[in-house]
């Protein structure tokens, strides 16, 4: 077999990979973080929340320049910062009323803590399907599956793209439901000229390491509502040591944790939101030219974005039509990966297919809260309830992980290369 041939054949069949190097790992922190953290460190305050009525209830100095900053960043009137996102939702969550036995909807296709932040409030999580073409909320399956016992949408802002917000906000606003949006994976998205995560009740981003910008780990609640700003602030420090001598009166949710940032992590944080705007558009630049380089392959749809949004590229989602190809997405992947491209995945997740929610056993071995009072009918987890999220999870979705790497455009020559050199030879595979 001369050279030639060798270069040609699939790696995955014996031929020579496409890719022979590790991608440098995606890396957002430089000497300002460091200075940052330093300088906290000599003044030997790491934190200074106190879980009482005090003048540093709030926490610290960092902490609250870090808070001021989203704010203004977000352009809303609160930012409330949080050890992970995962806190931040169970404060949210607790922070908007919601009650034992309430039904929250939200999406199969993110990760999991966007459904038990409901579980935790002893509410009862109500998965419903995603549109095919963002993977978010489907506005439609939404509202077929309101009832009397629905109390709030959680709207997932999936791989840097916004869900439908005005959609969802109308079916709110008719139905009388609160709206969190997690955005996870989405700061510095756009939706209608506003910030992903800033349309909503609450918002939130993570600050959690392989994210846009990180702090390690941690997260940001934004809000433009009082109340809830505040009630935030009390669940994420001990809330019911506070209520009394702070005067409040409203004690419901009012069971409080150390959900609390620390000074260095928010001198870090301080520093990463000024990249922010620059992380978000070398990713997209990167993105722009996958797709260029992409998009011409026969049963491969590359990323689409929606009238009056932006997409900043967490995941970089692609969907392939395993009919027109003749070969599965598994054997597809198996012939990427065997070509050298690291970071794919294939399929993502579908939440209510999870023991948990399959055995619907939470709380101890008795199926709490499903199987409780407080439940007030049964809902259904079943395999077929979200056909589109199922498909994709199951068929056809294929990402890349943007957030792992720090690609150089001759990594992204190679990445294109490399899909292309799969597809010239789909006929090996078949």
């Amino acid at each position: 077999m001369n050279n030639q041939a060798k270069a040609d054949k699939l790696a995955i069949l014996g031929g020579k990979k496409a890719i022979n190097r590790v991608f440098a790992h995606y890396n957002s922190l430089g000497e300002e973080e460091k200075k940052a953290a330093i300088e906290v460190l000599e003044t030997g305050v790491l934190s200074k929340f106190l879980g009482g009525w005090h003048e540093d209830f709030y926490g610290g100095p960092k902490v609250q320049e870090f808070e001021r900053d989203c704010a203004a960043y977000f352009d809303v009137k609160h930012a409330v910062t949080v050890n992970s996102l995962t806190s931040g939702l169970i404060a949210a969550v607790g922070a908007i009323g919601i009650e034992p036995g309430d039904e929250v909807i939200v999406s199969p296709w993110t990760m999991c803590a966007s459904a038990t932040a409901i579980l935790h409030w002893n509410a009862i999580p109500v998965f419903v399907d995603i549109e095919a073409e963002t993977f978010n909320l489907d506005p439609a399956s939404v509202e077929a599956n309101i009832t009397p016992y629905t109390k709030s949408i959680i709207a997932i802002d999936i791989f840097g793209h916004s869900a439908d917000m005005q959609a969802l906000m109308a079916l709110a606003n008719k139905y009388g439901l609160k709206v969190i949006s997690d955005s996870a994976q989405s700061p510095g998205a756009r939706y209608q000229g506003k910030y992903a995560g800033t349309l909503a009740d609450i918002g939130g981003f993570s600050l959690n390491y392989h994210k846009h910008i990180h702090t390690g780990e941690g997260g940001v609640l934004v809000t433009n509502n009082d109340e809830y700003a505040e009630r935030m602030r009390l669940i994420r420090n001990h809330a019911e040591a506070v209520v009394e001598k702070k005067g409040e009166t409203n004690l419901a949710n009012m069971v409080g944790y150390n959900f609390r940032l620390g000074e260095i992590e928010c001198a870090i944080g301080i520093e990463q939101l000024k990249k922010l705007d620059k992380l978000v558009a070398r990713r997209q630049y990167i993105a722009a030219r996958l797709t260029s380089g992409l998009e011409s392959l026969v049963g491969l749809r590359t990323p689409i974005i929606k009238q009056e949004c932006t997409h900043v590229y967490y995941v970089y989602p692609m969907v392939l039509d395993v009919d027109i190809l003749g070969v599965s997405r598994a054997r597809i992947y198996d012939a990427l990966v065997a070509e050298g491209l690291q970071g794919l995945v294939a399929g993502y997740v579908n939440i209510h297919r999870l023991p948990m929610y399959q055995k619907k056993m939470a709380y101890g071995p008795k199926g709490f809260p499903w199987h409780s009072e407080f439940c007030h009918r049964e809902v259904n987890y079943q395999k077929g309830i979200c056909p589109v999220a199922e498909q994709l999870h199951d068929q056809s979705f294929l990402g890349y992980q943007m957030c792992l790497d720090d690609l150089t455009d001759n990594d992204v020559d190679l990445i294109i290369a490399t899909f292309k050199k799969v597809w010239s030879g789909l006929a090996q595979l078949r």
